[in-house]
This record gives structure tokens, sequence and C-alpha cells, in this order.
């Protein structure tokens, strides 16, 4: 079943600029640390995601470290957000913490 944004998503949620950039961000943004790709599956991801972006929500935040095995929320919340409309959305990320042995583990 394909999914359908909200037509009035943008009239629930209050928008700022961001510093200097002018860069509109919504006011909630939605991470998924160890929630998506952690103790939550896939499908909970999926209704969590498509019900903040009816909501407003275009920020959506993880990193490297999210989830179990650590990067699988990156993973999961990745094939989700292919359903929405990609020049719609503000995808943060950032990379830290030891995740694997060697020098480029961390």
């Amino acid at each position: 079943m394909a999914y359908t944004p909200a037509d009035d998503r943008y009239e629930k949620m209050t928008y700022r600029r961001c510093g200097r950039s002018g860069l509109l961000l919504p006011a909630v943004a939605l991470g998924a640390w160890e929630t998506f790709g952690g103790y939550k599956d896939e499908e909970v991801a999926r209704q969590c995601i498509y019900r903040a972006f009816d909501l407003g929500i275009t920020h959506f935040d993880f990193a490297n470290n999210y989830g179990k095995p650590p990067g699988n929320a990156e993973l999961i919340c990745g094939r989700i957000l292919k359903a929405l409309p990609r020049d719609e959305l503000i995808i943060s990320s950032k990379a830290g913490y030891r995740m694997w042995p060697g020098p480029y583990g961390e």
C-alpha cells in the first residue's frame, strides 16, 4: 500500500529560520536513537515517520551508532524515507563513538 502524505501537513507545524542560513526547520524533529532499528521493528518506525511527516515534521535525525546493531536505524529509516518526497526533507546525521575496531571505526 503506497503512502500519500497529508495535504494539510504544513498547516500543522511551526517553522523557524535556522541561524543565518535561512533554512526553515520545523519546531519539532524526529530522531531514531535506540527506538527505530533497536527495540521497535520497521513497521512501528514506518508508522511513526509517516505520522510525523503528516504533522509537518520534515527534519529527521540519525547517527551511525543508532539502533542495534549500531547503524541499523539508518538502514531501516532510509528504506522508509524513500516513500516521502525527498525535496521536502531535512536529514541530519552525525558520526561518533566507536563502531568497530580499527582506525576508521571511530
